[in-house]
């Protein structure tokens, strides 16, 4: 777990948890929930029952997977889905996405934060990095398969202490319930990156590369100088 992860997730949680907070049972499912330096669980209101699933036990470990795209819980049984660095673990990711909105009640709200860049880092396997447009093109994916979730917003967010750029992505369940969360992080954070919102075209504070390949860009850039001058 890396700093950035827990800033996006405490973000989540401030701007999507008003809707739930007069429900007195608020369930949240976390994908890939094995504690390695810390957890997101930590950023969830106390008094939300949290059930964590990941492959392998350990700490924060309440169910051990047999299958990596089957959820042993029930239909509709979720409110909030929570999946923070694992989907680029999910050697075919997309099936999973479908069976967290088969888990998710119909107006849940599905929170991914997946890197959008970094090193190669097997758990066991490393298969994906998420760019501007995988948000928009999951739900494509499912209204494939007879469904309608909704995209309410993604971005990319900034390096905090490390190399990573996350990519973070809002869907509810069912787009009929989109306008029950009309509140969005990105209305509440400034540094970020690619942001997208539903029911707006133009993607906000647009960005061609992530900071790891401006700053390689930026030292070519400092290196050719000097070269020049001399």
């Amino acid at each position: 777990m890396h700093p950035s992860s827990m800033r996006n997730c405490q973000a989540f949680f401030e701007c999507y948890r008003k809707p739930f907070d007069a429900a007195q049972h608020v369930k949240v499912v976390e994908i890939g929930s094995l504690d390695i330096n810390g957890s997101i669980r930590s950023t969830c209101p106390l008094h939300y029952e949290y059930t964590g699933v990941d492959f392998a036990p350990g700490k924060g470990v309440d169910i051990v997977l047999q299958d990596p795209y089957t959820l042993p819980l029930p239909s509709e049984s979720a409110d909030y889905v929570l999946s923070t660095s694992c989907f680029e673990h999910s050697e075919m990711f997309w099936l999973l996405f479908l069976e967290i909105l088969r888990l998710l009640k119909p107006n849940g709200l599905f929170y991914l934060c997946v890197p959008s860049n970094g090193r190669f880092h097997q758990h066991p396997v490393d298969c994906w990095r998420f760019y501007p447009d995988s948000g928009k093109a999951l739900v494509t994916w499912a209204k494939r398969n007879g469904l309608s979730p909704a995209l309410l917003e993604s971005y990319t967010s900034p390096q905090v202490d490390d190399e990573w750029n996350d990519f973070v992505a809002v869907f509810v369940k069912n787009e009929q319930f989109a306008r029950e969360y009309p509140n969005r992080i990105l209305n509440r954070i400034k540094e970020f990156f690619n942001g997208v919102m539903l029911n707006k075209n133009e993607v906000i504070n647009p960005a061609l590369f992530s900071e790891d390949q401006r700053k390689l860009l930026l030292i070519n850039q400092i290196i050719q100088n000097k070269v020049r001058t001399k």
